[in-house]
């Protein structure tokens, strides 16, 4: 007998497109950033060799902190859309029911809960790895800014 399980689709394919365009930029970013941030050390060097040299590797980080902006400002867009024309409500926003959640998943993993809070569609733990990806993509792209114009800044 073989039984079927049903499956959600969590997110659209121009959502899970954003997220790979987003993880590729950002993995190509750390690649090429700590090894000009560590330039002179035998492990940059390699791998700046490995890239074509200093421009090169430049050139390479430059283009993805352009491609990582240009998502940035996209998903800022699809955004205010969603929330202004389409008004969706914004479930990735932290509220005091997370907290109540995050008590409760401490309590069951201590054993004094005899099952763990059921969670909405985001469970506090995605809406925290979120907020730290659009806080954490804003420093880089001011930081990078600043670096990438050090006379302006």
């Amino acid at each position: 007998m073989t039984t079927t399980t049903k499956t959600y689709q969590r997110f659209s394919l121009p959502q899970r497109l954003e997220h790979i365009l987003m993880l590729t930029a950002f993995v190509i970013l750390a690649i090429t950033g700590l090894p000009q941030k560590f330039i002179g050390q035998p492990w940059a060097e390699i791998m700046i060799g490995l890239f074509g040299g200093i421009e090169a590797i430049r050139i390479i980080h430059r283009t993805a902190a352009t491609i990582l902006m240009l998502e940035s400002v996209y998903h800022l867009v699809v955004v205010i859309y969603k929330i202004y024309v389409r008004r969706i409500s914004m479930t990735m926003l932290p509220g005091l029911q997370d907290a109540r959640d995050f008590w409760g998943l401490i309590l069951y993993l201590l054993g004094r809960r005899p099952e763990q809070p059921a969670m909405g569609r985001y469970a506090f733990d995605e809406k925290v790895e979120y907020w730290s990806l659009v806080w954490g993509t804003l420093i880089m792209i001011l930081t990078g800014f600043m670096l990438w114009n050090p006379i302006s800044t």
